[in-house]
């Protein structure tokens, strides 16, 4: 007995580690705003996150035998527990190289009815299933016995370090994100759908960070998440520094098979998703969206031709919004006090993506293929030579 409880004493001791790998600030890396209690889209009340991350194997890739670097991303607007409960939303795309489906229906609507799941690229098809198949088993639609609904599933390419046309992303992993779904601090880095992703140069994968800010006397959050997988090297920028341009030599990409890649240095793609507890209407949010690539661009994002750069923004104000039989009632911001919102929208998306890469660990995968983690101590010292190191 004594031994069990040690065990569990060490996995919740590893567990709260990984969960607090460092971030961005926690280097000294200067960003603007003020964040949430968490740096997290989690500050946005209500939003959950969870993930399912599928690492092993090593060596030749063997396809449907791996190595395997990838997995499955869960963000629930209001919490899994609220079951139904859309949230206004739209969506925006810079370029189009890339997947997030039940868009069109939540431009027309102009609701966001389900979770957002992101995986990797051959896996959109089978987290969709999943999810659908979970609002079964889970009475989703709270008693309606004549339903339909349009999952959003999102994608970003990581098959330069994992098996991705062995399809090892199954119905149990999807529950898994499902389940592990909660509030509060969040895991960064190498987790769930963001697991084998490489981003400007160095290991990419999962990050986030908010802001909060004060529009007259009312206080509001915005989040971010993204899954960051694209940029060249050569772009990459972190509190104005040209990083790229100082380590262009140091830790490059090992890339030993697929020899013949079509791949441009540039391509990949960006998922990033804002929550906000701003009331706001789906023509607001489309907004929210557009400032999305602002924030993706000071850090070294172009928008390749070979990268899909898809976002989405949802309010969780006006909860009673959404109802098929009666008249209702909602607020809204006015336009003309916006920009608090679109500055914060920029600015969590920046130290999201930075966040992503510094807690990302280095990752080899298939063929010995190998993607390096952002050296913290080159980055200082970088920051410093700069005077951008914040003390």
């Amino acid at each position: 007995m004594k031994q069990i409880v040690t065990i569990f004493l060490l996995m919740l001791i590893c567990s709260h580690s990984y969960a607090r790998k460092p971030r961005a600030r926690d280097l000294g890396v200067p960003f603007d705003g003020n964040t949430g209690a968490f740096n997290a889209i989690t500050d946005v009340k209500g939003v959950e996150v969870g993930y399912s991350t599928i690492i092993s194997g090593d060596g030749k890739n063997v396809i449907g035998k791996g190595p395997i670097r990838t997995g499955v991303t869960a963000i629930f607007p209001r919490g899994k527990a609220k079951k139904f409960s859309p949230v206004y939303a739209n969506w925006y795309s810079l370029n189009g190289n890339g997947e997030m489906t039940g868009t069109t229906w939540v431009t027309e609507s102009g609701f966001l009815e389900t979770p957002i799941m992101i995986t990797n690229t051959n896996s959109v098809g089978v987290v969709r299933d999943a999810v659908l198949k979970w609002y079964v088993d889970t009475d989703w639609y709270s008693g309606e016995d004549w339903w339909y609904t349009y999952p959003v599933v999102a994608e970003t390419y990581d098959g330069f370090l994992n098996d991705i046309y062995g399809f090892h992303v199954k119905e149990e992993h999807v529950l898994e994100s499902i389940e592990n779904s909660s509030g509060g601090r969040i895991a960064k880095g190498n987790v769930g759908g963001g697991t084998g992703m490489m981003c400007l140069g160095f290991k990419g994968g999962t990050g986030t960070s908010s802001r909060v800010f004060k529009i007259k006397d009312s206080t509001y959050t915005v989040g971010a998440i993204v899954q960051s997988n694209f940029g060249a090297k050569r772009n990459l920028s972190i509190a104005g520094v040209p990083v790229g341009i100082e380590l262009k030599d140091t830790l490059n990409y090992v890339h030993n098979a697929p020899p013949k890649s079509r791949r441009q240095e540039g391509d990949g793609s960006i998922i990033v998703i804002i929550a906000t507890d701003v009331p706001l209407l789906p023509h607001q949010l489309k907004r929210i969206a557009q400032r999305i690539p602002l924030g993706i661009g000071i850090v070294g994002g172009r928008g390749s031709n070979g990268s899909g750069d898809i976002f989405l923004a949802f309010s969780t104000a006006n909860e009673n919004a959404f109802n098929r039989d009666e008249t209702t009632t909602v607020k809204s911001l006015p336009n003309d006090q916006l920009m608090p919102v679109f500055e914060a929208t920029v600015q969590a998306v920046e130290e999201a993506i930075i966040n992503a890469m510094v807690a990302a660990k280095t990752m080899e995968g298939i063929n010995g293929n190998k993607a390096y983690a952002l050296p913290h101590d080159l980055l200082i010292e970088t920051l410093k030579k700069y005077n951008r190191l914040k003390e």
